[in-house]
């Protein structure tokens, strides 16, 4: 098999919805969804299969019927909850393409679920942000069904290669990387925000771009802190699977501990902006972020 005719989508939140249009440019003519949120007909994942013309299953055994490829695209922490429902329906040697941000353990549990019944599990590690790459955002492919994968992954347009035989690889490179790039984030927002109270947010950047030179660290702090206010939640979530990756090393994740608190709260406090993160200004965008907290509706911290 190569081009699939039949692609299954579990989770039709950014990243469902991204590749829902992707595939269909690709050339894959039935295109299939199933989301918890298909319980609520007003929901946004229910109105977007609406938008993009995909049939919103009810269950995610009508969805995954017959299908040839399922690519799983749910919260971090519904990784394993999603294969298992997944894997109710025999598979008949599907390829199960698993994008979720979680641990190895977390993966390796999935695995066990899709194998039992009959599916090829391909462990997928996304190792930048879905926009602007789309389908092409580059992975790395594990287990042992990852290189005979390969021949899909071409046919659709990835940006994929086989990492490691073994789940579980993979993913502790993306595990690992979070840790260094959600941190930052999180430290970014901490950082400035309370510079701007003081008054000193272009004193710390200045010294930040003598510190770490040929870095633009007014932009990269507006982005990295603008990602936050929007997909501070999913951060958090991936966060606390970062976390059970470290303990699974033996490392006490007390950094990626604050980290999930901190994008948390970015979270929160971007629940209660107009449009929050696209500011394109770093001192308005800090002032809002202050005023948030000023009001009095928005603690200072998420505990």
């Amino acid at each position: 098999m190569t081009m699939p005719a039949s692609v299954t989508l579990v989770g039709l939140g950014e990243v469902g919805q991204t590749f829902a249009e992707d595939l269909a440019a690709a050339g894959v003519r039935a295109l299939r969804a199933y989301d918890i949120a298909f319980a609520r007909p007003d929901s946004a994942q229910a109105r977007a299969a609406g938008r993009l013309g995909i049939p919103a299953c009810r269950t995610a055994a009508e969805a995954v019927e017959g299908a040839e490829l399922v690519i799983s695209a749910v919260t971090a922490a519904a990784t394993v909850e999603a294969a298992a429902a997944v894997a109710r329906t025999p598979l008949g040697g599907a390829f199960f393409l698993d994008l979720n941000s979680a641990s190895p353990g977390a993966k390796q549990a999935a695995a066990r679920e899709i194998e039992a019944a009959g599916g090829r599990y391909v462990e997928a590690a996304v190792m930048a942000s879905v926009p602007p790459k789309r389908l092409r955002t580059p992975m790395l492919l594990g287990g042992p069904h990852a290189v005979s994968f390969m021949a899909v992954a071409d046919a659709l347009g990835l940006d994929a290669r086989p990492f490691s035989d073994a789940v579980g690889g993979a993913s502790s490179v993306k595990m690992c990387r979070s840790v260094m790039i959600k941190g930052m984030e999180a430290l970014a927002m901490e950082c400035l925000v309370a510079a701007r109270h003081y008054g000193v947010e272009g004193h710390v950047l200045a010294s930040l771009r003598d510190t770490f030179p040929n870095h633009d660290w007014g932009e990269t702090a507006r982005y990295m802190i603008g990602r936050s206010l929007q997909h501070g939640r999913r951060r958090a979530e991936e966060m606390r699977e970062v976390a059970k990756t470290l303990a699974e090393a033996g490392v006490t994740p007390w950094m990626t501990d604050g980290c999930v608190e901190r994008q948390d709260w970015a979270a929160e406090i971007g629940r209660r902006l107009d449009g929050p993160g696209k500011e394109p200004d770093l001192g308005r965008l800090l002032d809002a972020i202050r005023a948030a907290v000023q009001d009095g509706r928005t603690p200072v911290s998420s505990t």
